[in-house]
This record gives structure tokens, sequence and C-alpha cells, in this order.
């Protein structure tokens, strides 16, 4: 099977050769290739040439056009600072207002915004490389998530609690952004959108019901309407929240590696994708090739079918290739049919 052809089945439910491998890779990527973080996320170029090659060496299934969260916070009018060595920094055009200002923004268009374009150049170069042999995923912000990056975490966390009415107007505009944005970004050329929410696994699951749920739901609806794979992401412990996830139109979940697998699959059903989720650091970037297969045969006994290849995030920049090389390893698709 062709890595699409991998990835597509597992997504329809349909038995493969074996585990498509997705893992989240940006700075060590970047490094793979001899740049840095910050040409990654500045540069389109420098991002495809290191998905490319790391898709050949390490025998990934999918291309991803993700590299930080602030393509539209830098359209929506923030301040981006980037080092070579990090994260790009932001500072967010409502970070210092004391009472929310949605009325402030103005809505950036995707195909004129600098760092959004950046990432619809990505998607077109990585589709003209790449034909159709993998799939190629686009990104965007959950209205959630770029609430708080246009406000700041803890000033948006404290607006949910005392202001919850604007926090959801704030939401309302970023929504808006992220459907433009998402089906830019089909239309250059991304089967999948993957959406980053972050922001939620800090939230009550009371919160994320009354005010991110209703909107997730809309962003989700206009990415499957214009024909798109749906992908969830969401840092840190989503326990509380899963019972909520299992009623999205998601085609697949990403799983932190606090999230216990086999509660994960309870609660969510057997019908959504689920992705292993190996802790980052602790196992990909620390342990050893043996202990890496193991720990990974043991999470996909825990999920079960339908599954995915991943880490529970990034992998970290200075994981040995050898370790990376063992979580991509061909893992039979038939080896835990059933969680």
């Amino acid at each position: 099977m062709t890595p699409w052809e991998r990835y597509r089945a597992t997504l329809d439910g349909r038995p493969v050769d074996h585990l498509p491998r997705i893992p989240i890779l940006m700075q060590f990527a970047a490094e793979f290739i001899g740049s840095n973080y910050g040409a990654f996320a500045a540069d389109h170029r420098v991002l495809v040439e290191a998905n490319l090659r790391c898709a050949e060496a390490f025998g990934f299934d999918q291309l991803s056009a993700i590299s930080d969260p602030y393509r539209e916070t830098a359209g929506f009018g923030g301040t981006i600072e980037f080092v070579a060595n990090g994260v790009p920094r932001c500072h967010g055009p409502l970070e210092d207002d004391e009472a929310i200002a949605p009325d402030r923004l103005t809505a950036p268009d995707p195909r004129t915004a600098p760092r959004m374009r950046d990432r619809l150049d990505a998607i077109r170069l990585m589709r003209s490389r790449c034909g159709n042999h993998y799939s190629v995923l686009g990104w965007v912000e959950g209205p959630g998530a770029e609430a708080a990056d246009l406000r700041g975490v803890a000033t948006f966390l404290m607006d949910l609690v005392d202001d919850p009415e604007g926090a959801g107007a704030l939401m309302d505009v970023t929504l808006k952004t992220a459907i433009d944005f998402a089906l830019a970004q089909v239309e250059a050329g991304a089967d999948t959108i993957g959406i980053g929410e972050a922001i939620g696994s800090q939230v009550s699951a009371d919160h994320y019901r009354s005010l991110f749920l209703p909107r997730m739901r809309r962003l989700v609806d206009a990415i499957r309407e214009a024909g798109a794979f749906v992908k969830l992401h969401i840092c840190g412990n989503i326990t509380h929240l899963l019972d909520d996830l299992a009623t999205l139109p998601i085609h697949s979940l990403d799983l932190d590696h606090f999230v216990d697998p086999a509660t994960a699959r309870s609660r969510i059903g057997k019908s959504m994708v689920l992705a292993t989720n190996l802790d980052p650091v602790a196992v990909i970037r620390r342990g050893t090739p043996a202990e890496i297969r193991s720990r990974l045969e043991s999470c996909y006994a825990a999920l079960g079918n339908p599954c995915m290849v991943n880490a529970g995030c990034e992998i970290p920049s200075g994981t040995p290739e050898e370790n990376l090389r063992a979580l991509c390893a061909p893992l039979s698709w038939s080896a835990f049919p059933d969680s």
C-alpha cells in the first residue's frame, strides 16, 4: 500500500498492511536537514523540505504543515518574533486589554495575511512534490486556542469565569477565521485539517461543553463539508473531556501521554481513529529502541483498531534517530485487532 492508501483505509476502518505513522515533527525536522526552528516556522520551503526528507528517511505516511500556533494571531495583528532554536514568540493584539475587545479585530484573509499565506504555499508545494503518495495535513487553531493566543492564556482562562459571554463573542470571531483558513488549506491541497486546541485540557468539562464544543462542532462540520478529514489535537490530560469529544464528528483524535489508552477507547468508542501516545520525552527521546517497541505494542493493544502511530505530542529535538526509526518501524495491523 502507498502511504495515502494506508492512511485512507485506516480512516475508513478497513484493514491495512501496517499502521500509518503520523508523528508530529517541527524542530527535530528542521535540524534533521541542517536548518533551525526559526527558519522552519518562517519559510514554507524549509518546512516542506524537512517534512519530505523525514518522511523518506523514517517511513512516515503523512506530511504536515504544522509549525507553531501563531499563524492566525499574526493575521490578527500579533507581533511574532522568530528565534533560531525555539518556538516563535508572540505578543497578541489583545493581551494588554483589560476587557475583551473582539470589535477591535479585523478578520484576516488567509490568502493575503503573510504567515497564513505561507502555510497555503507549504501545502501547495507539498502536494506538487508528492502528488497523491502521502496524506497532506493542514492545520488551524481551534476557536478557544486562538482566543487564548490573542488574549494570553491566563487572561483568557479568567475571561471564561468572569465574562463567559465576552469570551464566547471572541471565540465567534476566531471560529470564522478558523473556518476560512481551513477551507483555504483544503483548496490548496490538504486532505486533512488538524485542529490544535491545547487550551481545552485546562478548562472544566462544563466550560468546554458550553463554550467550546458548539463552536468546535461548527468548525468540524465546515471542514467535512469541504471534503476533508478532521483530526483533533489537544495537549495535556483530556480524560475529563472524552465523553464530549466522542460526540464530535471528527475522524481522528491525538492523545497526549497523560491519557490512559484503554480509558480513551472505552469512552470514545470504536469508530474514531485514536493515535498511540507514548511519552515524547521519557520514552521517545530518552528510551531505547527496544523499550519504544514494547511500549508501542502495549499501547496499541490497549487502543485497538482503528489506530495510527504517533507520540503523545511533538517528537522532541535531540531524539536519537534510531529511536524515531523504532517508533516508525511497521507495526502489523492485525497484531491487536480489538481493544
